[in-house]
């Protein structure tokens, strides 16, 4: 059996929640519901199954403990009930992290639904297998429709034998009844040399590499948007980078630029571009001038007029300064 410090022991950058955690399960006062924040991937899931296992290995009420970190994480554990956004793709709804992997195409956002919460409802008022409480995770919990919000307040102002995680990258946009009836437990970002470590994982071009301080920047300590990111980066052709880099003197190389970036870039790696300039001029000339000008280019980039166009003119703009 693991002891709760060991439960915990690969995630000491998380060190303020995973105390608050082994505390709860070495006194045995598990709240009703936690709320799990800070920026995307920085452990917080891991560290919701961690806590599970440490709650069944103490509260167990059979001799079935083999495993159960493995059940846990492969959702086979009969006592764990897991949610996270779905698409409605064809009719079907599709699980986030399936839908993303299968490179499924779809203008709809992943939303959490009233289905699921009734069928986490459904799985509190059973009674549990193996351990004495019914435990639940629901992930990236901000993208809850409104029916299934409130289904979900009605579900935690109900007395339940259970235990609920909510995580959430921007718990602002939960109701705050929600937030209120859950502790909350922070999670913070992860510091540059950890990100550095994630950055090691991916084959990047020596253009990328070169540009790593921004990207960690860009990243905010969330190796999901840091992963996001070099996706959306890796295809820049190597002239791009450079020539961002230090901009054309005259008007007729930056049409060039403006050209090489509308025909070789998708929209989002534009708006993925001029963020990351937007973090070099900051950093190499801190021009507030050529940052509030590629935040006018972003806003009408996102308002979708032509690209070669919006380009063309905010280039000549900065150059011209």
């Amino acid at each position: 059996m693991n002891s709760d410090e060991n439960l915990f022991e690969e995630f000491s950058y998380q060190n303020l929640a995973t105390q608050i955690l082994s505390a709860s399960i070495r006194k045995h006062h598990i709240a009703p519901a936690y709320l799990f924040t800070g920026p995307k991937g920085v452990g917080q899931k891991k560290i919701a199954f961690r806590f599970f296992e440490g709650i069944l290995n103490n509260e167990s009420i059979n001799s079935n403990k083999r495993n159960i970190r493995n059940r846990i994480e492969q959702g086979n554990h009969p006592d764990c009930f897991q949610i996270e956004p779905t698409y409605l793709y064809q009719g079907k709804l599709i699980n986030q992290s399936l839908y993303e992997n299968e490179n499924y195409k779809s203008n709809a956002l992943p939303q959490i639904r009233l289905e699921q919460i009734k069928s986490l409802k459904n799985f509190l008022t059973k009674a549990p297998i193996e351990g004495k409480l019914s435990m639940a995770l629901l992930e990236d919990v901000e993208t809850i429709n409104e029916a299934a919000s409130n289904a979900l307040l009605k579900t935690l102002e109900e007395p339940i034998n259970g235990l609920l995680i909510l995580i959430s990258s921007r718990p602002e946009k939960l109701l705050s009844t929600i937030k209120s009836r859950c502790q909350i437990i922070p999670f913070k970002p992860l510091d540059n040399e950890l990100q550095k470590n994630n950055l090691s994982q991916y084959n990047l071009s020596e253009a990328i590499l070169t540009n790593q301080r921004e990207l960690l920047e860009l990243s905010n300590g969330s190796p999901v948007q840091l992963e996001k990111i070099l996706k959306s980066l890796a295809e820049i052709p190597d002239s791009i980078w450079f020539d961002i880099k230090s901009l054309p003197k005259e008007p007729l190389g930056a049409l060039g630029l403006a050209k090489n970036i509308a025909d070789n870039l998708s929209h989002e790696q534009q708006i993925f571009l001029i963020d990351w300039m937007q973090q070099y001029y900051w950093e190499t000339e801190i021009d507030i001038i050529i940052i509030k000008r590629l935040e006018k280019l972003k806003i009408q980039l996102k308002s979708y007029i032509n690209q070669r166009i919006a380009w063309e003119i905010a280039l000549i703009e900065i150059i011209s300064q």
